[in-house]
């Protein structure tokens, strides 16, 4: 017979862990980019066993940025940032801006990652990064799937006049991602990159070394090409499902309160045996 206070002891600590993941989500509820984390159990010879906790991967809703040059992934994809290191992060959350060198960057700085584009509109080699393509850790460092490497993304937006590389008067970014340059009243449109989406075998399971900021893992496997569309001037909101969290954190205090009564039990049970035998 297994040692009811050792199986009390083991559910309380997988139930106190449950909870705290799902208060984590609630607080979270409401802030853009938040991916809920869900926790899965599985039974073993002393009771509750937690298992590898992994992010949920699917869509949040969209909500009007704070800048026209936010941007939301709609569908299955992952914009990719590069540090001032020079390492890559994946992340969901679009809430980029223009710096004052004119590259898209992020709230940290980090710079957001595309294809050079010709005036024909095709992906042009920079040959920045390795170009062989059946490595993964080559894949990695050069930032997207395949050989081509990433650049990032230099609008050229000159501060005093506000205009596009001294010869757009703004610019647009189509659903595929492609950053069109306009001029003369929008007659003028010329494509000069192409936002860099990624995707992985398991999203879910990728490492989160910064807010937000995820890394992949031998679990998540390397980048693939994402599919996402680009909206512009929207981010995306936590995916945290309320109504589901609200009812299993009742589940996680029922089970925390069910184990804190049986590990009182069994400690006046075990006082109880010890007086008998003095």
């Amino acid at each position: 017979m297994n040692d009811p206070y050792v199986i009390a002891l083991n559910s309380d600590r997988a139930a106190r862990a449950w909870y705290g993941s799902l208060t984590q989500n609630m607080a979270n509820m409401y802030k853009p980019g938040f991916r809920e984390y869900k926790m899965d159990f599985s039974d073993f010879i002393d009771g509750v066993e937690l298992q590898e906790g992994i992010r949920n991967t699917f869509q949040g809703k969209s909500w009007p940025g704070r800048s026209p040059n936010n941007l939301m992934v709609e569908g299955s994809g992952y914009f990719v940032l590069r540090k001032p290191d020079g390492k890559l992060v994946f992340t969901r959350l679009g809430d980029f801006d223009i710096n004052a060198q004119g590259n898209l960057v992020n709230g940290s700085g980090y710079t957001v990652q595309g294809y050079l584009l010709g005036e024909d509109g095709k992906m042009i080699d920079t040959g920045n990064a390795g170009t062989g393509g059946g490595s993964n850790n080559t894949t990695h460092s050069a930032g997207g799937p395949g050989h081509l490497p990433t650049t990032e993304i230099n609008l050229w937006v000159d501060p005093s006049n506000g205009k596009f590389f001294g010869k757009y008067d703004e610019y647009k970014v189509n659903g595929d991602g492609t950053v069109v340059g306009m001029a003369n009243k929008g007659k003028i449109n010329t494509p000069l990159y192409k936002i860099a989406l990624v995707n992985f075998m398991n999203p879910g399971a990728m490492g989160e070394p910064e807010d937000q900021m995820f890394v992949p893992t031998e679990a998540s496997g390397e980048p693939i090409q994402g599919s996402g569309e680009i909206r512009k001037g929207l981010v995306e909101y936590s995916n945290v499902d309320m109504r589901a969290n609200v009812a299993m954190l009742q589940q996680a205090k029922m089970m925390m309160d069910v184990s804190s009564k049986i590990i009182s039990t069994n400690k006046q049970l075990l006082s109880e045996a010890l007086d008998l035998l003095k």
